[in-house]
């Protein structure tokens, strides 16, 4: 704890103001550096980056689950196709694009 005004030495409560001194100097310094233009636009890019970034890693997580679970429908537990459900989608395809190619040909005629 500091001495009382009243105990201290004239050398101690100059070399009290010169400590004191530094720390603001350094407290000053600091303050400089964060409303420095440069450190405000480089931390506005550093939190945008790291929404960007959490955002996609979101968004990847879900494409990775859903396509998964797309997967799940067309194989078994052990990978193999089950044809069963695979041809009636591939007959549906191909039902929407031949629907597609004759709508297409109409047009042009």
């Amino acid at each position: 704890m500091a001495e009382t005004s009243d105990t201290r030495t004239p050398a101690q409560i100059e070399a009290d103001i010169k400590r004191r001194r530094e720390v603001l100097a350094e407290t000053l310094d600091e303050i400089g550096v964060r409303v420095h233009p440069k450190t405000i636009v480089g931390d506005a890019k550093a939190k945008v980056a790291a929404g960007i970034d959490h955002t996609l890693g979101q968004a990847y997580v879900k494409v990775n689950r859903a396509v998964s679970e797309v997967r799940a429908q067309f194989t078994d537990e052990d990978g193999a196709p089950r044809v069963e459900r695979i041809v009636p989608v591939a007959l549906l395809a191909v039902g929407v694009v031949g629907l597609l190619t004759l709508g297409s040909r109409r047009r042009k005629r």
